[in-house]
């Protein structure tokens, strides 16, 4: 796995009106688990790209991009990851960053996406260059490295990418060429597992007639992108942390929300994808 630079670079001016009319990105957090005892305000989304609402139900699905940095003595209360440099372990704190951040190249990032739905979870990369062209597309979810190459979601599941047991467990910001500009992140969900892909402990090479072939069935509806207002820079749960460690606890209502929502008009139990043009 050497695909990395996710930063989410989508800005689209609409009227506010237009923007959140019918629009309500926190349905991710309200499918999740109720906790015994709820506390936690909802989530408030302020849209970054939205379109009005459309004739077709919605479906959602929550993105979340970290970017790490070393821990201090006065992190007591995020949690940690390990990531192991040559010959010692170090300890970095995830922090949440905003769709419309940038990034630097040397950064180190990690992705946690969320559905409220069950399915079978697929994220294709490929590099954009200055003259406009692409890359070939690589299927870098699932592997075998993560999860068992188990690429089950449902409500309040956390998905790591890496996965926090992967080597290394983060991607560091790089371009492989001077011209290239940017990536472009394929999330795609479908109700059945995809035939015909033969999952192993790398990042597997797609073909190009197959990935158009997805994104002309599954990509014709843009979706509608929205924040968390407040969530860059707070840092990583310890709840989150173990809702994708294992996948064993869900996450509740009162459990940070993803920062960034996808919303596409897409009929409940339909394969469908979102494309996110990242940029360096």
């Amino acid at each position: 796995m050497t695909k990395s630079a996710f930063l989410f670079a989508i800005t689209v001016g609409l009227s506010a009106q237009t923007a959140t009319r019918g629009i309500v990105p926190e349905e991710v957090v309200q499918a999740r688990p109720t906790p015994a005892t709820p506390a936690a305000p909802k989530p408030k989304y302020q849209p970054v790209a939205a379109v009005a609402r459309p004739a077709a139900p919605g479906r959602q699905i929550g993105v979340t991009i970290w970017r790490l940095r070393a821990a201090t003595a006065t992190d007591t209360a995020a949690a940690r990851i390990l990531v192991q440099e040559e010959t010692q372990t170090q300890e970095w704190i995830p922090e949440r960053v905003s769709s419309t951040s940038r990034l630097k190249v040397g950064d180190k990032v990690r992705l946690s996406l969320e559905s409220p739905e069950s399915g079978y979870l697929y994220v294709i990369d490929r590099e954009q260059y200055a003259n406009g062209t692409r890359g070939e597309p690589y299927l870098i979810f699932p592997t075998t490295r993560t999860n068992g190459g188990d690429n089950q979601v449902a409500a309040g599941r956390l998905i790591d990418i890496p996965g926090q047991e992967d080597r290394p467990n983060f991607f560091s910001l790089r371009r492989s060429r001077t011209d290239q500009t940017g990536e472009e992140l394929t999330v795609l969900l479908t109700p059945t597992p995809l035939e015909g892909l033969a999952i192993g402990p790398r990042a597997l090479k797609l073909s190009e007639p197959q990935v158009a072939e997805w994104e002309a069935k599954w990509g014709a509806v843009k979706p509608g992108v929205f924040e968390l207002a407040g969530g860059s820079g707070q840092p990583w749960t310890r709840a989150e942390q173990a809702a994708a460690a294992g996948r064993t606890r869900a996450l509740t209502q009162d459990d940070p929300a993803p920062q960034t929502v996808y919303r596409v008009a897409v009929k409940p139990g339909e394969p469908f994808l979102v494309k996110l043009r990242i940029r360096l």
